[in-house]
C-alpha cells in the first residue's frame, strides 16, 4: 500500500490530461459519499460572495461538462 506522500508525488508526475482524469475520479468518490463530508467554515461565506458577484453581473456561470471538454482540448 502506498503512503499519501507517495501518491501525491506520483500525481505530480502525471500529464495534465491524466491529472484531470484523476481529479474527476476523486471528486466522483467524494460526491458519492457527500453526506459524510462537512464543508469547511469558510465555504458559506465564499458561496455568498460568489452569489453577490453573480447578482451584480460580475460572475459568469459555466457549464461544467463543456468546461471540462475545453480543458481537455487544451492538453491535446
Amino acid at each position: 500500500m502506498s503512503t499519501l506522500a507517495e501518491i501525491e508525488n506520483a500525481a505530480r508526475q502525471l500529464k495534465r490530461e491524466d491529472m484531470l482524469r484523476l481529479m474527476e475520479t476523486l471528486w466522483g468518490g467524494l460526491r458519492r459519499s457527500g453526506a459524510e463530508v462537512e464543508s469547511p467554515a469558510w465555504h458559506g461565506s465564499a458561496l455568498a460572495e460568489t452569489e453577490r458577484r453573480l447578482a451584480e453581473g460580475r460572475e459568469e456561470v459555466l457549464d461544467w461538462n463543456r468546461t471540462k471538454d475545453e480543458l481537455r482540448d487544451r492538453t491535446v
